[in-house]
């Protein structure tokens, strides 16, 4: 067993910085993808070039993610979370010239790939600076991403009425760099710990474990349950006559359900009051039946009521899943772990608006949103029991804060 890092006791402060990362490439990510589609005619972008620049930041998450993960586990996470959002600061400059397509997708592709970075080194970072209260620090961690969903499409949408594209993405630079200079002066270092050598069977050995497979595909079907809401709700929405305002505020509503949850669920793992199996599956149950709900119940109001179920089983089953993954691998790969699960949730976000897409092309919506609660809750099967501290752990004393 390795011994416990020999590091201060850890405040409040110095963990902000890795939640206001989580925010950043949430808030990033949609408020350029709400932007682009509410101004894709005005800037002459088609339909097909307009999928391709939304599917540019996710397409770069889902290569790099587990590389630069694996990089955090080798040189230690906080050079690449700082490294990363100034990374992120610099290509939103690019798109500065947002009234070229091709600057635009510049912009776009560079922004997926700096949050590449940052996001899985500050998730490992967060487990380990837990001190055994991970369903506490990743409640926070998904809360504030949570947030970044729900304000991102607003406060995007009132930048571009403002000042276009240009101040959109010169307040993501601006966001990007503070962030950057807040994790640098803030985020304790965290060396990179001793590593056995890993063969390839080794590899393929972790991977398939059902503490690693488990939660990896409760926060797919999570995530790709999300991706579908945020498209196929407010169109729901429309349909009923709401505006464009109260058909974009189902998202919003959603995105606060699941943000306002996260924390109180985390606090109750910790407490040992929520197990993580019974807590992952009731949390995928509640998407499948909000899912459901908005799929055969008529009515602008059922459709806010399922937004709120949605967003409560999201906001249960992904801060477990990612406490779980915490508690069950060694902080020596904990980066490439949650880099490699981070996959598994960008294969989800864009596995679920297909899977509803595809079904309603040929049947219509209620039954592609049939068949997405159909898979969200045969994901919960897959659903682990709760995780043991692994064996050659490296973490933090518990802390307030």
């Amino acid at each position: 067993m390795n011994a416990p890092e020999a590091l201060p006791s850890i405040s409040a402060s110095q963990r902000w910085p890795l939640y206001a990362a989580d925010f950043t490439t949430a808030f990033g990510a949609h408020a350029v993808a709400a932007g682009l589609g509410a101004e894709s005619a005005d800037i002459g972008l088609s339909l097909l070039a307009l999928g391709i620049l939304l599917a540019l930041y996710d397409v770069a998450e889902v290569f790099l993610k587990p590389i630069f993960g694996a990089l955090s586990d080798r040189i230690g996470p906080k050079p690449v979370i700082v490294g990363g959002l100034l990374a992120f600061s610099v290509t939103s400059l690019i798109g500065l010239w947002a009234d070229q397509p091709v600057m635009l997708a510049a912009a776009r592709l560079g922004q997926g790939m700096a949050a590449s970075a940052f996001s899985p080194a500050s998730s490992a970072s967060v487990a380990r600076l837990s001190g055994g209260k991970s369903g506490h620090y990743f409640g926070r961690y998904g809360s504030w991403k949570g947030l970044g969903y729900a304000i991102g499409p607003l406060l995007g949408a009132m930048a571009i009425i403002t000042g276009g594209f240009s101040l959109l993405f010169a307040t993501l630079a601006v966001l990007g760099l503070t962030v950057a200079v807040w994790a640098l002066v803030s985020v304790p270092p965290l060396k990179p710990l001793p590593r056995p050598r890993y063969t390839i069977v080794d590899v393929w050995r972790q991977s398939t474990e059902r503490s690693f497979l488990g939660p990896t595909l409760v926060l797919a079907a999570a995530t790709g349950a999300l991706g579908a809401a945020v498209g196929f709700l407010p169109a729901l929405a429309a349909r009923e006559g709401l505006g464009t305002g109260g058909s974009v505020a189902v998202v919003t509503v959603l995105a606060v359900a699941s943000a306002l949850i996260q924390p109180r669920v985390g606090r109750l793992r910790d407490h040992g009051r929520l197990s993580d199996r019974p807590g992952m599956v009731a949390g995928l149950l509640a998407i499948s039946a909000g899912t459901l709900m908005a799929a055969v119940l008529p009515g602008a109001a059922w459709i806010y009521c399922a937004a709120v179920l949605i967003g409560v089983g999201i906001g249960t089953s992904t801060p477990l899943a990612f406490a779980h993954l915490a508690d069950a691998t060694p902080a020596e790969r904990l980066g490439r772990t949650m880099g490699s699960a981070e996959l598994g949730r960008e294969l989800g976000d864009a596995g679920g608006p297909l899977l509803v897409g595809g079904v309603a092309v040929a049947a219509g919506l209620p039954w592609g949103l049939g068949a997405l609660a159909l898979m969200v809750g045969a994901a919960s099967f897959a659903a682990p029991c709760r995780a043991t501290s692994a064996t050659n752990d490296a973490r933090l004393p518990p802390t307030s804060g």
